[in-house]
């Protein structure tokens, strides 16, 4: 995998207020999916990877990933609000991720994480049929 340096980041998929994307709300209990899950969906389907979203993996806790690759110990997480503050950067939140993050990956999970921009830039669908169809 390449690293590419923060400013390289900013200047492939954008960053800053001006490109970040609010996730909706919950609709009466209903979980609406933000535009980076929404793109993801659509190119999961396009090639044929079967998924199943909000997925529950931890037997006590109700830590949920956003996607889950049937048939792999695969779990893909698109992190909304990097840029504006959002729950993912503040203190609070961001250890709670972490906390997360290390207990799949104690069960054996692969954890990849991607922003908005990296969907839909296509950047992270090919990286997943990288791992997934190898």
């Amino acid at each position: 995998m390449t690293s590419i340096s923060l400013a390289e980041y900013k200047k492939l998929y954008g960053g800053g207020r001006k490109t970040a994307t609010k996730r909706k709300n919950k609709v009466k209990g209903v979980k609406v999916e933000s535009v980076g899950e929404a793109a993801l969906i659509q190119q999961l389907k396009t090639l044929k990877i079967e998924f199943e979203q909000e997925f529950q993996f931890h037997p006590t806790r109700k830590w949920r990933a956003d996607f889950h690759i049937k048939n792999t110990k695969l779990l893909i997480e698109v992190e909304g609000g990097i840029w504006s503050g959002g729950r993912h950067t503040r203190g609070k939140g961001y250890i709670g991720d972490m906390e997360k993050y290390n207990a799949a990956t104690m069960m054996g999970y692969q954890v990849l994480r991607f922003s908005t921009e990296q969907v839909t830039s296509r950047f992270a669908i090919k990286q997943i049929e990288g791992l997934v169809k190898g």
